[in-house]
């Protein structure tokens, strides 16, 4: 059967080894050489597990010259994944305080929501209310021609209106004069021939 490829954290753990084991320190060929001999990691996958190693602060890394070097102690990576494990049990304490609190939370939340038949009761006096809420609105639409400003409004509109009528009805009187003098007809024809009432007059 065909043989399984390593996973990348066996890769990792595989590379790790190398620097432990030797206690050395290698250049990136160096290790392109060595990895895929001793530990079965391909040559091509080295630079990519050894960069994520150098981000996780596992192994170390130093420029000298035109060359970069590469190295990584028991020690430091016992600290370093004692570190990790700290930061991670931090970080569940913390997780598990805000789960907590968002638990007591919601059951007080719960607390008079229960569905009890008093609570039915309210929901649908709760209900009822609202429509009748909206009844009234209506109702107030219905009257808002009673409402002083709506009032003051078309007070103020039959003014504008009955200025204006009056303005009108004031030189169709003009017009009737100026007939009469120019060519003195009576002004009984003139209301005829001009569908004028007999009765117009101005608006108190």
């Amino acid at each position: 059967s065909k043989k399984k490829g390593l996973s990348f954290e066996e890769k990792r753990a595989r590379m790790m080894e190398i620097f432990f084991e030797t206690k050395d320190v290698f250049q990136l060929k160096d290790l392109e050489k060595i990895a895929p001999k001793e530990k079965g990691i391909t040559s091509m996958s080295v630079k990519e597990i050894l960069q994520s190693l150098v981000d996780d602060g596992m192994v170390d890394t130093d420029r000298i010259g035109t060359s970069n070097y590469f190295w990584a102690f028991p020690s430091k990576a016992l600290h370093a994944r004692k570190r990790k494990l700290e930061e991670l049990e931090t970080q569940f304490a913390e997780s598990s305080q805000k789960k907590e609190v968002l638990q007591k939370s919601i059951e007080k939340s719960k607390i008079g929501r229960e569905d009890t038949v008093e609570r039915a009761a309210l929901l649908k006096e709760l209900a009822a209310l609202r429509q009748k809420k909206e009844q009234l609105k209506t109702e107030i639409d219905k009257y808002r021609e009673c409402d002083p400003d709506v009032v003051e409004e078309m007070r103020q509109t039959n003014q504008v209106a009955k200025e204006a009528a009056n303005r009108w009805t004031d030189n169709i009187f003009s017009i009737k004069s100026w007939a009469k003098r120019k060519f003195g007809f009576e002004e009984s024809r003139i209301d005829k021939g001009f569908g004028i009432p007999e009765d117009l007059d101005y608006i108190d």
